[in-house]
């Protein structure tokens, strides 16, 4: 396994039950991370933690059930993490959901307050729970996982694109926060907001085998892109937005 700079190191991947949960902890394992996932479906989490280690005999792949609307919960998260393995080198963020209208008018509160909790309030907690830990590292990175359409929101995305421009402040502030800490000679961790459009895998292809998903990051890729933050210097990526997909 790896020798870069994610040899050895430690990352907590919030979300990483789902699609691209499951390609992050391939692909961190690969580098020779030691990853710690969670997800609020405990199944779901530990087939994928369970892929990671199969896929890569010896990777110290583990799964924790955390609610991460629980800040005190996270909290506990972030601590038995660093306690147990002696420092936090990362979060990655891909927690999501999406809700959607047929028109602006048509847009119900309902999924704004659905939206909120799973877009936004998660980034809140993990944050929070986090960023000293993060701030202790040498490689400390917060990487959140956007939308195109917060930058550009449509009519019956207004929940959706209203949640992660949310996130999206609310990172490039821990962003601030880590560039004040590290004072005159610049930041040393770093808060980065990763763009796509929208993510595709495998089964979505198999479901629709005609759709071009044009515009769309294999969850392979933005995998890829997510283990390649640690290779990037903290001044260079913190409080910024790399774009995965064309700007809108």
């Amino acid at each position: 396994m790896g020798n870069g700079a994610l040899d050895g190191a430690v990352i907590a991947v919030a979300g990483a039950g789902g699609p691209a949960g499951r390609a992050t902890l391939l692909r961190l394992a690969e580098a020779g991370a030691i990853v710690i996932g969670s997800d609020n479906d405990p199944e779901r989490l530990a087939e994928a933690v369970d892929a990671a280690r199969y896929a890569h005999g010896g990777a110290t792949v583990t799964g924790d059930t955390v609610d991460l609307l629980d800040l005190d919960s996270t909290r506990e998260w972030a601590a038995r993490t660093e306690r147990e393995f002696g420092r936090v080198d990362g979060l990655v963020h891909l927690v999501g959901g999406w809700r959607g209208s047929e028109t602006f008018t048509k847009t119900s509160v309902d999924d704004w307050d659905l939206l909120e909790m799973l877009l936004v309030r998660t980034v809140l907690h993990t944050s929070l729970a986090f960023h000293e830990g993060l701030q202790r590292s040498d490689r400390g990175r917060y990487v959140l996982i956007s939308a195109a359409g917060a930058t550009k929101p449509t009519a019956g995305n207004a929940a959706y694109a209203a949640a992660k421009a949310a996130a999206e402040a609310w990172t490039l502030a821990m962003g601030d926060y880590f560039r004040k800490a590290g004072g005159e000679q610049g930041p040393t961790s770093a808060a980065v907001i990763l763009v796509v459009k929208a993510l595709v895998h495998d089964a979505m292809r198999a479901e629709r085998p005609n759709a071009k998903f044009a515009g769309f990051t294999d969850v392979r890729d933005l995998a890829e892109a997510i283990a390649g933050v640690w290779d990037k210097p903290a001044a260079e990526l913190n409080g910024n937005r790399l774009w995965l997909t064309e700007k809108p």
